[in-house]
């Protein structure tokens, strides 16, 4: 099944452009809707809702990783698990 690249939750991680920054709205549950290791595990590294996100560089289109900074952390990540992560393009207003 394809995901959209926007909708309701916001656009996925891995469709954002590179250098831009946006706000982490959730991380998906696994495709039964559980949560899962993989989730717990974004969550546990700090792609919680509210957090600046943005892809710092990518191997190439349709390639893995991707140089993801979350907070003040640059993580690799793979391009399904930022499909998991949903994003609203712009930092959100601290105060």
């Amino acid at each position: 099944m394809q995901h959209s690249q926007q909708g309701a939750e916001g656009m996925r991680l891995h469709a954002l452009p590179i250098g831009q920054w946006a706000t982490v709205r959730r991380v998906l549950p696994g495709a039964g809707g559980e949560d899962d290791a993989l989730m717990l595990r974004l969550l546990e590294i700090g792609f919680v809702p509210g957090e600046p996100v943005r892809i710092m560089a990518s191997a190439g289109f349709g390639r893995d990783p991707l140089a993801v900074r979350v907070g003040h952390t640059t993580f690799a990540l793979r391009r399904h698990e930022a499909d998991r992560i949903c994003v609203t393009p712009g930092v959100a207003d601290a105060h």
